[in-house]
C-alpha cells in the first residue's frame, strides 16, 4: 500500500507539471494580409484589423516530403517520439519535465504490471497444485493473492491512463509552442489611456469616461 500511495503521488506531481510546459516566451512574426472587422455597431462602432493567413502560407515545414505547418510538424514529431516536438522548437530546457512525466508513469505502469504477472502466476501454481517458490507470494493466503490480482491490475490500468495522458500533453506542447513562435509579442506595442466622453445610446447626453487605446506599430 505505500509503494501504490507513493507511485500515485509521483505521477499526480508530474501531472500537474505538464501545464507549465505551455509557458513559453514567443517570438518571431510573419507578415500576412489583414482585414478589418467591425466590433460594434451604431456611433460607438469600432474597426479594427484581423489577421488573415491563408493556409498555403503557413506549410513552411516539411516531413517525409510532405509540406505541412510547422505546429502539424512539431505535434507529428510529438507523437512519434516524445520530445521530439520540443527539440525541434529548440526548447530544450523542457525535455527533462517531458521525459520525467512519460518515462515516470510508463516506469509505474510497468511496475504494477510485473507485480500483476507475479499475483497471476501464484493463483495459477495454486490452481494446478504446483509449488509457489515465488517469495513474494509463497506465504501468501488464496484471498490475498485474489485482493493482490484485483489491486494490482487496477493500478496497471490507472498508469496506463497516466501514459497516454503524458504522451498527449507533450504532444500539444509542442504544437502550441510550435504556434506561439508566429505570435508578435515585439516591444512594438503601446498602451494609452486619457479622459474622453462616451456616447452611451440610452443618455442624452454624452458621459465621461476613461478611453483605453492599443496601438500596433
Amino acid at each position: 500500500m505505500h509503494t501504490s500511495s507513493c507511485f500515485r503521488t509521483i505521477a499526480a506531481a508530474v501531472l500537474l507539471m505538464l501545464p507549465l510546459l505551455a509557458t513559453t516566451k514567443a517570438h518571431g512574426q510573419i507578415s500576412p494580409a489583414t482585414s478589418t472587422t467591425t466590433v460594434t455597431a451604431g456611433p460607438d462602432s469600432t474597426q479594427v484589423n484581423t489577421v488573415v493567413v491563408p493556409d498555403s502560407v503557413r506549410r513552411t515545414a516539411k516531413l517525409f516530403g510532405l509540406k505541412m505547418t510547422k505546429p502539424s510538424k512539431a505535434g507529428l514529431l510529438s507523437a512519434l517520439l516524445p520530445g521530439a516536438g520540443q527539440i525541434y522548437n529548440r526548447r530544450w530546457w523542457k525535455l527533462p519535465l517531458v521525459y520525467g512525466a512519460v518515462g515516470g508513469t510508463l516506469y509505474g505502469e510497468l511496475y504494477y504490471q510485473r507485480q500483476y504477472k507475479i499475483f497471476i502466476q501464484a493463483r495459477d501454481n495454486r490452481i494446478s497444485g504446483q509449488p509457489d517458490n515465488n517469495p513474494i507470494t509463497q506465504r501468501l493466503q488464496g484471498n490475498t493473492i485474489d485482493r493482490g490480482i484485483n489491486l494490482y491490475r487496477r493500478q496497471r490500468d490507472v498508469f496506463i491512463a497516466y501514459v497516454a495522458l503524458a504522451h498527449a500533453a507533450q504532444i500539444l506542447d509542442a504544437v502550441v509552442d510550435a504556434h506561439l513562435k508566429d505570435f508578435d509579442i515585439s516591444d512594438d506595442l503601446s498602451l494609452r489611456w486619457e479622459p474622453t466622453l462616451m456616447h452611451m445610446p440610452t443618455a442624452a447626453v454624452a458621459t465621461p469616461g476613461i478611453g483605453v487605446t492599443l496601438t500596433f506599430k
